[in-house]
Formats: structure tokens, sequence, C-alpha cells
């Protein structure tokens, strides 16, 4: 904690001259972008990547497998909200589909900031309401800050962790006041916060897993909920928000609602008889087998269609996860190790057909990734820590171990008994054990999705080539959920999504203080004082510029700490839906659309209806 408190001393002494020496100023705009300037400027229509005069109607059904739900407050610990709630609720800003890290004004109408980022203020939009039909107030924003960071997930004490204050600061204005200058993310990021009615949670448990429907301002409420099974959303006729330029062309479905099936397999064989509408395909084997022109009726028929889709999205991290609170983890030889047995080129020739990419970055499809040795800016961040990273991090370009694609993998193999070697293991009967403690190296591979365990046998057989005995648990979501939120696991397949523009998510997801904390993003346990300092470093870093090589740093030094073993990304969304919709004809480059600006095509699903009979 000392090392992380004198870190920032420094940070903010070395900010501060600079910030000194330029007078503040502020603005009031109606969006706030951190890669430069947004695209729409006051007074705009709608965004270019929506069709403004879609047509209203119909319903929009989507699917989720395997999962289940038992609450409808997603912004606590307790409880696992479902798909979908978030088109109750709204924020003080819109992020776009069609810019990166750019959010627009919605129950905000404008955003002051001064130069300094130290504060920023957002006035409300006097239309603003909520279902109930009362005003969206300034203590309802207040009452919102305060109770998710005392009684919402972690994530929000890291998010918001440099907001000093939150203060009404006119009629329709909040302000929320920093601890720090110079963080560039957090006056847009606080136009992320959650808008809750302060008026309806007086006198009820916020923390609380709960059935009933919470009330919201958003462009649906929740019209049927099945606990478990289903939810169904239904469109406010009368939302407020409904004519705003960031909405015109959003929220075209009467109806949308998520079913939830047993497994990926129960799934498919629902969207082949017409039980949903559309499926945003994850599994590479089942896109590339049971998506063929002949694999079932309505896919050979037309009536069905299927498409791969490019994004520009960053795909961040998907990994087996190492929970270095675990013993038998905490040594980086060991962890390394196990990153050399995982043989991705035979995983992905035999089991994805060729559809995935290695991935070689927490940042991945991004230029955020660091590639090749260290920039000089990069070691300016990176010498002062020399002794407390991985020297790796100075002498070579981080690579995924890969091999021929055979299934030998007989080098990595060897290289990896070296390294268990020098952790302090031996061979005892086939066995590996430590030779100060006689234990066998062993762990449970913690696994929520029956269809992953076809690629966690592989790699566990392989690891007994090296004596290390794994074994797959395979739990129900709800288990696994609760055993992840209480960091119960050895092992574990994780994601760690990122944006393009990276910044106080960081602490939840890598940083000590996150470690310790229930329910926080940080499942690996990664307390390092140098991964605390670049963290600092990305958060405030001062432009564009200075946060690409913040971000890059910060990289090297979580990869060459082997705290996960990568997996592999896609750049494009495999989508397969029946033909009765319309959409945009200029999509957003970052999101596939469905269902937030498609629409029922009332042509397609008459002809869609006939041919069914």
């Amino acid at each position: 904690m000392k090392n992380m408190i004198l870190a920032g001393a420094l940070i903010l002494a070395a900010m501060v001259p600079a910030l000194a020496q330029q007078p503040v100023t502020t603005k009031t705009v109606n969006a706030l972008s951190l890669i430069g300037e947004p695209k729409y400027k006051p007074g705009f229509d709608h965004f270019d990547f929506v069709n403004p005069d879609a047509p209203k109607g119909g319903s929009a059904r989507l699917s989720v497998a395997p999962g289940s739900f038992d609450s409808l407050n997603p912004y606590i610990v307790a409880g696992t909200p479902p798909r979908g709630v978030g088109l109750v609720f709204e924020s003080l800003t819109q992020d776009s589909l069609g810019e990166p890290s750019t959010a627009y004004g919605l129950i905000a109408e404008t955003i002051t900031v001064p130069s300094d980022s130290s504060w920023v203020e957002y006035a409300l939009n006097p239309k603003a309401k909520w279902h109930d039909g009362k005003p969206i107030t300034p203590e309802d924003v207040i009452f919102s800050f305060n109770t998710l960071m005392d009684k919402g997930t972690p994530f929000w004490a890291q998010y918001y962790h440099n907001v000093k204050k939150a203060e009404k600061s006119g009629p329709r204005k909040v302000k929320f006041t920093f601890d720090q200058a110079g963080n560039r993310e957090l006056p847009m990021i606080m136009g992320q916060l959650p808008v809750l009615p302060k008026h309806y949670w007086q006198g009820r448990r916020f923390d609380a897993p709960t059935q009933d429907p919470p009330l919201g301002s958003g462009p649906y409420r929740i019209a049927e909920v099945k606990p478990g099974r289903s939810i169904s959303y239904e469109r406010v006729k009368n939302y407020w928000g409904k004519d705003l330029p960031v909405n015109r062309g959003f929220y075209n479905f009467d109806r949308i609602s998520y079913e939830y099936f047993q497994d990926e397999t129960v799934e498919l064989e629902a969207l082949k008889t017409y039980k949903f509408d559309f499926i945003n395909e994850n599994t590479a084997k089942t896109w590339a087998t049971q998506y063929q022109p002949g694999s079932f009726p309505a896919l050979r028929a037309g009536l069905v269609k299927k498409e791969e889709l490019r994004h520009k999205n960053p795909t961040g991290m998907q990994a087996f996860a190492f929970n270095i609170r675990r013993d038998v983890f905490r040594d980086v030889r060991v962890r390394e190790a196990l990153n050399l047995a995982f043989d991705f080129e035979w995983t992905n020739k035999n089991m994805f057909y060729g559809q995935y990419t290695r991935t070689q970055s927490f940042f991945s499809n991004s230029d955020l990734a660091s590639s090749g040795l260290p920039s000089p800016a990069e070691l300016a961040l990176l010498n002062p820590l020399k002794g407390k990273i991985p020297p790796a991090v100075f002498t070579q370009a981080y690579k995924a171990p890969a091999s021929d694609g055979t299934g030998g993998n007989r080098a990595n193999l060897r290289r990896a008994a070296m390294l268990l070697q020098q952790a302090g293991y031996e061979i005892k009967g086939r066995i590996l054990v430590n030779k100060r403690t006689g234990k066998p190296l062993a762990f449970e591979i913690l696994n929520a999705q029956p269809a992953f365990e076809r690629i966690m046998l592989p790699f566990v057989e392989t690891l007994k080539k090296l004596g290390i005995e794994a074994h797959i648990r395979t739990v129900d979501p709800a288990q696994y959920e609760q055993r992840m939120k209480d960091f119960d696991f050895d092992m574990t397949v994780e994601t760690f999504p990122q944006s393009n523009s990276p910044g106080n998510e960081q602490r939840e997801f890598w940083s000590s203080g996150a470690a310790a904390r229930a329910g926080s993003r940080n499942v690996i346990g990664i307390r390092n004082p140098a991964v605390d300092a670049l963290i600092d470093k990305v958060i405030y870093a001062p432009d564009r510029a200075g946060l690409l090589t913040a971000t890059r740093a910060l990289d090297r030094v979580l990869l060459n700490n082997h705290y996960v073993i990568p997996m592999w990304h896609t750049r494009v969304f495999r989508i397969a839906y029946w033909d009765k919709f319309g959409r945009p004809a200029n999509p957003p480059e970052y999101h596939h659309g469905f269902p937030l600006i498609w629409w029922l095509d009332a042509a397609k699903d008459a002809a869609l209806k006939t041919k069914m009979k």
C-alpha cells in the first residue's frame, strides 16, 4: 500500500507543474471524446448508422445459453441479473456505436468540463423523467452515485475511485469533483453512471436480490418474468427520450425477449425451429459445421440467413486464468510452464477449423497492443521499475508459445519441464511433486460451459505428460458465478474485455486494491506495485500518445508475468437470423446492431409466414 501511495504521489507531482503552466479554461459541449473531436455537433438530427424513419412494432427474440438469473437488480454483488435489463435504465450520456470512446448527452443535455479535467458538470435535460412520470433530478444522480459506491458491485468503487464529491450545482445541474487533475477519462466515464430513482429505492433494500421489476427511465420496461427461464421487455410508448438525436432510429421493436436454454446444443435446435430470431454464434465448430447451407431446412430454404460482419472492436483477452492466490500458481515459472503446455495450433486446426487467431496482447486488435521491443517512451516508464518486473520485458518481444500443430508439442514440453524443475519440482512415479513439500502439482479447472470441456480435455491430457494432475469441474452457472465472486477456484476460463480508451477499469482488473475485494474483476489476484504504478500511468495519460505508451508498457508487464494462458479471438461477428428484419444500410463498425437499430420488415415478415405454412 505504501508503494501505491508513493507511486500516486510521484505521478501527481510530475503532473502539477505541467498543468500549472497553462490557465484552466472550461467548455460546455454536447459530447465528449477521448480520441479527438466528436463527429456530431450540437443540433444534429441522428447518427448516420441508423434509419431515422425505421418503423416501430413487432418483436425481437434472443437467446442465452447456458445461463439463468435470479435478480432484477444488475448493479449489486448478490444475485444474477437477466440479459437485456440495461434497456430499463439510462445513464447521463450514451456511447456512440459508430465512434470509439465517444459519448453524447442522454439524460444530460450538456456537459461542462475544465481543461485540466479536475471536475465535470452535467446539466440534466428538463424533459427527462421516470416511467412513473416524475422528473429526473440532480438528487437522483447524487443518490445513484452514493448508492453504487456504497452498495453496488466493487466495480463502481474502483471505477469512480478518484471522485471526491458529488453535489447539486444548480436547479438541473450536478457536479463531480475529482481528487486529482489530469485524468482525461474521468469526466467522460462519469456520464456512464446509471441513474436510479431515489424516491423508488427509499424504503427498499438496494443490495438484496429482487424479483420486483425496478423503476427506470429507459426505452423499455420489464413486461414479463419467468425467473431463470425468460424475460420480456416492452417498449415504453411515452418514453421521454424517443425523439432525442441519440435515440432516433433506435428501439424499434415493441417487445424484446430473452429465452434461456440449458446449453448451446439445445439453443441451436431452438433457433432451427423458430423459437427465437437471432444469434451471435460464439462457437467456431458450431459455425463451421452447423450453419452450412444444407445443415437444417430453414437455412437451406433461405428462411434463415448467416453472415460474418467484420468489426473494429478491441478483442481483449480470453484465457485460462490462474488464481495466483493459490500456492501452486505463485511461482511465475510454473505459470510459464503451463503456458508452454497449451497447444493452440493443434487446437485451432482440429477443433476450430482454423477460424481463430492467437491472442498476443491484453489489448489485441487495437493500436494499444504492445509489439516488438519497448519504444524509448515506454522505456521511460519501465526503466524505473527494473528489478520489479520480469527482465524479459526489456530483452524480447512477447510471443505466445507456438507449436507445429501436429499435436506432439515436444519442444515446448521440454522447456516446460526445465522450468518446473527450476521451480523446485521433480518426477516421482510419473507424478510431478514439490521437492520441499512432497505435494503433487495438481489443480482444478472451474468451468460453466459443458461445450468447453472438449477444449480443456486435450490440455489436461498434455499436462499429464509433465506429471501434472488437472481436473475439470463443470458446475451450473449460478454456482460458477458465486465461486468466481468468492475467488474459489484454481484456474478458469476468463475474458478481460477492453475498449479503445482504457482507463479506470484497469484498476478493477489488475490492481492490488481489487485483489482482496470479493466480486471484483481481479480474479487472478494480482498484487504487484509495478502493475499498480503502470495503471496510474494509463489513467493519468495526458493525451492519446501518452495513453498508447502507458497501455503498451502495462501490456508487456502483464504478459511477461504469465498471469494467464492466452487463447484466441476473431475479428468478425458470426450472426444468423430469421429473414424478417430490416437494418441500416450504413451499419456501425463496433456493433452488429441487433436488436438496437434493426426493425421488423413487414413485407419480409409476411413472406416468411407464408413460406412457413
